[in-house]
């Protein structure tokens, strides 16, 4: 029979036990909520190096979808004239309604190829928030079809000195920074896996901008996938003839990270001044666009190569920097890191700075300052 002082300290003992239990139980679920064991997410706003392409998760929601001719015939209503949105280095380009997702379908004549459908289910796990996603394929009836995200507002090149210019609301510097840095982040991220993807043709025509500018890189890996494919890649020779395309191409063993930053460089000069690289004025004196690019950046007048839709609407330091930026990657080529760094730096400076001066900014936020976080 128990007395009543062993029936208190048992109470108490039995007591203290769940105290620990309890306390045992918080701390695990506390510290495995901050730490997940999971790290094998494909949101795109974790780092490079904390993404897995190959993990079971990312692949069952991300691989290629193979669809039938008859679906995307009838989205993109037997691709008729009304659909079609206009030709790359794949073939013609058609707007498709798929459900309730508006897509772009790249449609070229190509006997079926397992190499095709292997490397649409690797381009197709590449995932972030400044690269056109790749969804699906599809090669019947001597076509070869490639099914991806549709971008609404079409290539920043159209906006800049296309059919589509836009106003100077949209396009002022800082906009324009938004911009770029976005275009350097889905670069940067390229680089980042393991091997690197290259993307070989960037250029202004293949950045693409949503309805509310947000940017995203097109056709990332598509010279090689056409290579690789059967396709007709851009050889060297007329690679040459490509102005974002590196000059010393053929010094290195074909296209490297430096390439791409090469013609992220010329990218950058056409998105400040508003025009064709084919257009910029080159001298005897300066026969490069490298050297055409210095020629500004002490000069106290800029007008001839700023954009004049951007007015006055920037600081002339800032400007300088941008050029300066421009310049290098041209010439010693800083990784896409250090570039997106970069102008971070330059866009974080020039809002402090001409918040400052009293500049007025528009009350409506792009969307694109959504989209430039890494």
């Amino acid at each position: 029979m128990r007395t009543p002082l062993a029936a208190a300290l048992g109470g108490a003992a039995a007591a203290t036990s769940l105290l620990l239990l309890s306390a045992a139980a918080f701390l695990f679920f506390f510290f495995r909520r901050r730490h997940p064991s999971d790290t094998t997410s494909s949101d795109p706003s974790l780092p490079a190096n904390q993404i897995s392409l190959t993990s079971p998760r990312a692949i069952a929601s991300q691989r290629a979808r193979c669809f039938k001719i008859e679906e995307l015939g009838q989205a993109t209503n037997l691709f008729r004239d009304s659909n079609f949105i206009g030709s790359g280095k794949f073939g013609d380009v058609y707007k498709g309604l798929l459900g309730d997702m508006i897509v772009a379908v790249k449609r070229r004549p190509a006997a079926p190829s397992a190499e095709f459908v292997r490397e649409v289910e690797y381009l197709s796990l590449i995932r972030h928030r400044n690269i056109v996603s790749l969804l699906g394929y599809c090669q019947e009836n001597g076509f070869q079809m490639l099914v991806y995200e549709y971008v609404p507002s079409g290539s920043i090149s159209s906006h800049l000195y296309g059919a589509n210019q836009e106003s100077s609301e949209k396009l002022e510097f800082k906009h324009r920074l938004i911009i770029a840095l976005g275009a350097a982040k889905g670069l940067e991220f390229l680089h980042s896996l393991t091997p690197p993807l290259l993307h070989t043709n960037f250029k202004t025509s293949n950045l693409l901008v949503d309805e509310n500018f947000a940017p995203k890189v097109a056709d990332a890996g598509l010279r090689n996938f056409l290579a690789k494919s059967g396709g007709s890649g851009t050889s060297l020779d007329e690679a040459e003839d490509d102005l974002f395309v590196d000059p010393c191409i053929n010094e290195e063993p074909g296209f490297t990270e430096r390439s791409d930053v090469y013609s992220f460089g010329v990218f950058l000069l056409e998105l400040v001044t508003g025009r064709p690289a084919a257009e910029f004025q080159f001298t005897t004196a300066h026969g490069s666009i490298g050297k055409w690019a210095e020629s500004y950046t002490e000069a106290n007048d800029m007008s001839d190569v700023v954009d004049a839709r951007m007015g006055t609407r920037f600081t002339s330091e800032g400007m300088k920097e941008f050029l300066r930026l421009a310049i290098r990657c041209l010439g010693p080529m800083p990784p896409m890191s250090i570039v997106a760094a970069e102008l971070d730096r330059i866009l974080e400076r020039e809002r402090s700075l001409t918040t400052i001066m009293g500049e007025v900014i528009p009350s409506v936020t792009l969307g694109s300052e959504l989209f430039t976080s890494s």
